[in-house]
């Protein structure tokens, strides 16, 4: 069930971040009124999925998945172009979550914990 709040959580922002774009800078007030809505449900779903997962894990997700997506929306709806480097970037941000996620479950087995220092 949390799995489902943190994807529906990152539709939420990604829909807000689309919404701000589209707002003109708070210019425009439906777009503005979703912008506001659409982050404080992407909020309060987060909220309800740190209940169960990991603060680090959860946020690198979320934040990870929503930059990605955030990107296919510019090229795909507002005709924004992505650079060799900022490809780049996407790739490494995907790889750096799964790192994480993966170091998640060696921390919980009690491998290679930093958590002393």
């Amino acid at each position: 069930m949390h799995w489902f709040l943190l994807i529906a959580a990152i539709v939420a922002e990604v829909i807000a971040t689309t919404l701000l774009k589209v707002s003109a800078g708070f210019t425009k007030p439906l777009p503005s009124i979703g912008t506001v809505l659409g982050y404080a449900v992407s909020f309060y779903l987060l909220s309800l999925v740190l209940r169960y997962v990991p603060l680090s894990m959860a946020y690198a997700i979320w934040a990870a998945a929503g930059t990605v997506a955030i990107a296919v929306v510019g090229v795909v709806f507002f005709a924004e172009k992505l650079s060799v480097v900022q490809i780049a970037g996407i790739l490494l941000t995907a790889v750096g979550v799964a790192m994480i996620n993966l170091g998640a479950g060696s921390a919980a087995a009690g491998s290679t914990e930093i958590s002393s220092l």
